[in-house]
């Protein structure tokens, strides 16, 4: 019976965990209500504990972890012990780190969508509306263009990697006191760097965040014009903001609401490829009219910046490195509650499209009233009073 106590272990862990997930579904507007609230806080203590280490904790505790297996293994063979009961054992230390993580973090997928933090009314649209987001996201993206430094060869050139992370916070507080959104109200610490970029690189991974440490990792490697999107991305993943989609949009509301041009190029640029993508992924031949004529619309810049973007990652990728972190990224996202997997990444189009009509076309359209004015005839009906001239 001893042999199996690791699996029982196991066993339980998962059980507890499943049953958190439970709780989290039924007990959504409970979780909303408290959980984020009080896990942003605790994920703001332990970011300024990890702060005071320049690499990433979570790497190092991950080496730590992998040494003690392969040590146990080899005392496995040299003691010859039972490798069933240790594979056991080995299943219970990750079935209960998955917990902890649960535990400290993984209820946010549980939490309410981000729009209604941000009162944004989310609901379906038209071919036009979706084309004219994707114009106007395309239009700003070519305005910034422009503002951004660029080295001789015409590539955007940034300021480096500890700079753009040290102001990558600045969105949030505007967004936060200025805007009213106290779904931001997390930790506003720089992001760190990845460590075993190539390693991540060739998978297509640009960042991670983990919740048992608070902190948020960014791979120094991907494109310039990228960096400060994905610093801001996985910032919101800090501040409990944990379906992709949602921290996509926390990254361009945050991205944008920075006074840097670099920030607020990287947010228009990332939308209007969302946008775009999306418009191009319509199996309809206006569709098809419409990305032309928009794809016609971009600038030189933009579009050598586009191009490049392109080209980095088709350089960079692994094909079956990129379709094995997919696929444990869907298996781990559906598992936590995102029923959408790998694919709610690019359902960010939903709430740009939504957050264009309500920022910009309504306030467009929206008819100023004169103040009313008791001595205009014009605005007050004199028929049928005496001496009324």
């Amino acid at each position: 019976m001893r042999y199996w106590f690791g699996y029982l272990t196991a066993g339980i862990f998962g059980a507890m965990t499943w049953v958190l997930t439970q709780f989290g579904d039924r007990f959504a507007t409970l979780v909303d209500m408290v959980y984020p609230y009080v896990m942003r806080n605790f994920q703001s203590i332990l970011a300024q504990w990890t702060s005071t280490v320049e690499y990433p904790v979570w790497q190092l505790l991950a080496v730590v972890l992998g040494v003690l297996i392969l040590a146990s293994l080899v005392l496995m063979i040299v003691l010859k012990w039972n490798p069933i009961q240790w594979l056991g054992w080995v299943m219970a230390v990750f079935a209960g780190i998955y917990l902890c993580h649960t535990l400290v973090w993984g209820l946010s997928y549980h939490a309410g969508p981000l729009a209604e933090d941000v009162r944004l009314e989310v609901s379906s649209y038209t071919l036009e509306e979706l084309s004219e987001a994707t114009e106007y996201y395309r239009d700003k993206a070519n305005t910034l263009a422009g503002q951004v430094s660029r080295d001789p060869a015409g590539n955007v050139e940034f300021e480096d990697f500890e700079a753009l992370a040290a102001i990558a916070g600045d969105g949030f507080h505007t967004l936060t006191y200025q805007n009213h959104y106290p779904v931001f109200a997390g930790s506003r610490l720089p992001v760190k760097k990845l460590g075993w970029a190539d390693m991540y690189t060739s998978m297509g991974i640009t960042g991670v965040t983990f919740g048992l440490t608070g902190e948020a990792c960014v791979n120094p490697q991907i494109p310039d014009v990228l960096l400060p999107f994905t610093m801001c991305h996985e910032m919101a993943h800090r501040m409990c903001i944990a379906p992709e989609r949602d921290a996509n949009f926390a990254a361009f509301l945050a991205a944008s609401a920075n006074q840097d041009p670099q920030f607020q190029y990287s947010a228009y640029f990332m939308a209007f490829r969302y946008c775009y993508y999306a418009l191009s992924g319509v199996n309809a031949q206006s569709a098809a009219a419409a990305a032309s004529r928009i794809a016609q619309g971009v600038g030189d810049q933009l579009r050598f910046d586009m191009n490049a973007y392109d080209a980095y990652f088709n350089a960079k990728q692994d094909k079956s490195a990129t379709q094995f972190a997919d696929t444990v990224n869907d298996t781990y996202l559906k598992a936590s509650g995102d029923a959408s997997g790998v694919a709610s990444y690019n359902e960010v189009c939903d709430l740009l499209v939504n957050w264009h009509i309500q920022t910009v076309v309504l306030p467009s359209i929206a008819v100023k009233e004169s103040p009313f004015d008791p001595y205009d005839e014009t605005q007050v009906d004199l028929s049928g009073i005496v001496n009324a001239r």
